[in-house]
């Protein structure tokens, strides 16, 4: 089966991101699309993948991460404008048979990807 997953870990606590906002868009010709919307649960992951089947189409993606309204929500207080807000990541799908887990490592003052396993 053929996915794509995602896990938010807060660095700053050292834990999941629960409760964090996760937008999927796909990038045509007419810009970006809404896929899917979700939330992070206990453990940081979303409780269903944000794309599956037997194959993913193939193309460019973004998800956008709302860091900066979860930290709020946990009671972090940001500088206005926060540093890290709202995380856009873009990559490209090129395997439709693949799995692909794109994890977020985020604190209030920096973030990195990977692409996971």
């Amino acid at each position: 089966m053929a996915k794509l997953s995602t896990h938010v870990l807060d660095t700053a606590h050292g834990r999941p991101a629960p409760g964090l906002q996760v937008t999927l868009y796909r990038i045509g010709p007419q810009g970006r699309q809404v896929v899917v919307t979700l939330r992070t649960n206990a453990d940081g992951r979303t409780d269903q993948p944000l794309l599956a089947g037997d194959t993913i189409p193939t193309g460019v993606y973004e998800l956008d991460f709302e860091a900066g309204a979860y930290f709020r929500a946990i009671g972090v207080e940001l500088p206005d404008p926060a540093f890290v807000d709202r995380v856009t990541l873009r990559f490209g799908v090129a395997d439709t048979h693949g799995h692909y887990h794109v994890p977020l490592l985020v604190s209030p003052w920096t973030y990195s990807t990977y692409r996971g396993s």
